[in-house]
């Protein structure tokens, strides 16, 4: 079942690539059914997923390359496929707002779809081989969305993101060969991998670990391996920028989460040095948020802030930690996806990101208005949104691990509250009048559809947190909560 929602998006793709010219009209429907199709069949995994049954479900595999113990395996529990359902979500949403793109449309719908089909793989893959494959797979239709579609510097944004994030793979490939090398039979299965993991000495696994963190840490990203990533959020086309950070950034987080499954003691022993880590990322990325007044960058460095969030739940080594960290990949993805859906927009009719230009925006577009200041207050954590629900998490996680210097995280939040709140102040202000038209239907639509995703979850987390709830607890019980 599995591989038909992995290999759909490139029957999508193929088709997209050989439509005639005289069709190019059709791009967009096409991969349009595709993304929701692939909605749709993610929607009836979640429906056919138990979250009282066994840890993986809906496994299947098949030999590789049998002499090295690789498989394709393929297999979901309840973190993978609420990252599956972001993903399908996002997809959709992507394209659904690139209607009015008109150069290199074949180009950016194949690549867009081949994307999604690498993501699914990565976030269903059950053998670290196939994983890394996946993993891999993702960089190549990234490099060349930003690399010929993307702005004015979008070569040099390119390449940074393909340096950054290739070393950070060499670092994760040498890591996985030290585990396939202990794993029971020379096995890359991760259950395997997992059972010769947690016998290894305690400073195999801190190497192993130092390798995996320097990959996973690249895509999160996560203070000081961040360099790539405004660069890349500013140059590349919108749509792509609500993948890359609603999606591609929680690649790095699922990672780690599987790595932490993988390596115990490791994790153990390097505990505060990871929530320190994330302490800086949310306040590097907090403060450097506030300063920006590209709306883009804003948003980008914004991500780094809400990734240390994760990290800092996962840090926490147990169930509520663990539980707020994947509540918080949903709820940043769906935010992030929303700011920077509407700041492309905003960008088609102005050509400028520059927050100065937008003060008479409540007047003169009052829809994209209400859409900024709303994802900005969700974003902030504001109680109701997704957001509120994962914080909160956190901050409960966080006080059962380290008690009273929990407040220390509280006053980092704080500041992601002020860059959200300069944003909203600006847009009420009095300024040069736009000519600017307000969000058309099919934009309404797509913002509508987050929004909601958001306020759900904020008023209801219920769902989702049922689904993760054995995945979550199967990792806590590796460290005694």
């Amino acid at each position: 079942m599995l591989k038909v929602l992995v290999f759909m998006p490139v029957m999508g793709a193929g088709l997209v690539a050989i439509l005639p010219n005289r069709l190019a009209g059709w791009m967009w429907r096409l991969a349009l059914l595709f993304a929701l199709a692939g909605l749709g069949y993610a929607l009836w995994l979640a429906a056919n997923f138990d979250p009282l049954g066994p840890a993986i479900q809906m496994h299947e595999s098949r030999p590789w390359n049998v002499r090295l113990g690789s498989y394709f395996a393929l297999g979901i529990d309840g973190i993978s496929l609420a990252m599956v359902l972001l993903s399908a979500l996002l997809t959709l949403i992507a394209v659904l707002v690139s209607r009015r793109m008109e150069a290199g449309k074949r180009l950016y719908f194949t690549l867009v779809l081949l994307l999604e089909s690498a993501m699914f793989g990565v976030f269903t893959a059950r053998d670290w081989s196939l994983f890394y494959v996946f993993w891999e797979a993702t960089l190549l239709p990234l490099f060349f969305l930003i690399d010929r579609l993307g702005g004015p510097n979008r070569q040099r944004a390119a390449l940074n993101f393909f340096l950054y994030t290739l070393g950070g793979s060499v670092f994760m490939l040498v890591a996985l060969l030290f585990l396939y090398d202990a794993a029971p039979g020379h096995s890359f299965a991760m259950a395997d991998m997992a059972a010769g993991g947690r016998e290894l000495p305690l400073k195999t696994q801190l190497l192993i670990f130092a390798g995996l963190f320097i990959g996973f840490g690249v895509k999160m990203p996560v203070f000081p391996l961040h360099g790539w990533l405004p660069l890349a959020h500013v140059e590349a086309p919108s749509p792509v920028s609500i993948l890359l950070s609603g999606v591609l950034l929680k690649m790095g987080a699922y990672g780690l989460i599987r790595a932490t499954e993988t390596l115990p003691a490791a994790l153990l022993a390097t505990q505060d040095w990871l929530a320190m880590l994330g302490f800086f990322s949310l306040l590097y990325g907090g403060i450097l948020a506030w300063r920006q007044q590209d709306l883009k960058a804003m948003v980008a460095y914004s991500s780094i802030s809400h990734m240390g969030v994760v990290l800092l739940g996962i840090a926490t080594l147990n169930v509520t930690g663990l539980t707020g960290a994947v509540m918080q990949m949903v709820a940043h993805g769906l935010t992030a996806g929303l700011l920077f859906m509407i700041v492309g927009l905003l960008y088609q009719r102005t050509h400028s990101r520059d927050l100065a230009d937008y003060g008479s925006l409540l007047g003169r577009a009052p829809r994209f208005a209400f859409f900024v200041a709303f994802a900005l207050l969700a974003a902030i954590g504001l109680p109701g949104s997704a957001g509120f629900i994962a914080e909160l998490h956190v901050l409960i996680g966080g006080f059962g691990s380290w008690g009273g210097w929990v407040l220390i995280i509280c006053l980092g939040m704080l500041i992601g509250a002020a860059y959200g709140l300069r944003v909203i102040g600006r847009l009420c202000q009095k300024g040069e009048p736009m000519a600017l038209g307000d969000m058309t239907r099919t934009e309404l639509s797509a913002a509508v559809i987050l929004a909601l995703c958001i306020v759900f979850l904020g008023l209801w987390p219920a769902p989702l947190l049922t689904l993760v709830a054995g995945s979550v607890a199967q990792v806590g019980h590796l460290f005694g909560t």
